[in-house]
């Protein structure tokens, strides 16, 4: 786990922290607004949980705790429509956006719904948290149309529009009100 941690660090991600947490979801939060996610994957596979939570210096904490999660880098993103219908999980549409482009290697990036990759070890789990002040619970994630998390096959290069060239969805989850 430090490893992944090292290299998120590494990436010099600004507005992005990530850190290993012992402790659930809402530690230290106030109620400004939490979400979850159920992850599965195109095959029906369960793939564990995202959860959010809207924090008291306004940013938004992201918890990950997946298993069976191919090995490997995977570009991670929030989406912007919460809908995991599709065989392909085109449904979500593209990444919460905005007004800027993809990725923190670019001078106009990046997106609200971009993060740094997730990587898997050979357990196929990730276990990781991040805090985002790009994005708000309400506003970004909790709008008319909803909004999805999802895992790519690949790892995203940062800096390829519109997406980050990571490949595939491998699993998608509608958010929806944490309770």
């Amino acid at each position: 786990m430090k490893a992944i941690h090292a290299a998120i660090l590494a990436a010099g991600i600004p507005a992005l922290a990530a850190a290993q947490t012992d402790s659930g979801p809402g530690t230290g939060a106030d109620d400004g607004g939490s979400a979850t996610a159920m992850l599965q994957g195109t095959d029906g596979t369960e793939h564990g949980t995202v959860n959010i939570q809207q924090t008291p210096s306004g940013q938004v904490m992201v918890t990950l705790d997946l298993t069976d999660i191919p090995e490997g880098p995977h570009g991670f993103h929030f989406h912007e429509t919460g809908d995991c219908s599709a065989d392909d999980f085109s449904s979500a549409g593209g990444h919460i956006a905005g007004d800027a482009e993809h990725g923190v290697l670019v001078e106009a990036g990046p997106h609200p719904g971009d993060f740094p990759n997730i990587t898997a070890g050979s357990d196929g789990i990730v276990q990781v948290s991040y805090f985002n002040e790009r994005i708000d619970v309400e506003d970004h994630l909790m709008d008319e149309d909803g909004a999805a998390v999802v895992v790519h096959l690949g790892a995203d290069d940062y800096a390829s529009q519109p997406a980050g060239d990571a490949g595939d969805r491998i699993a998608c989850g509608e958010i929806r009100p944490a309770g």
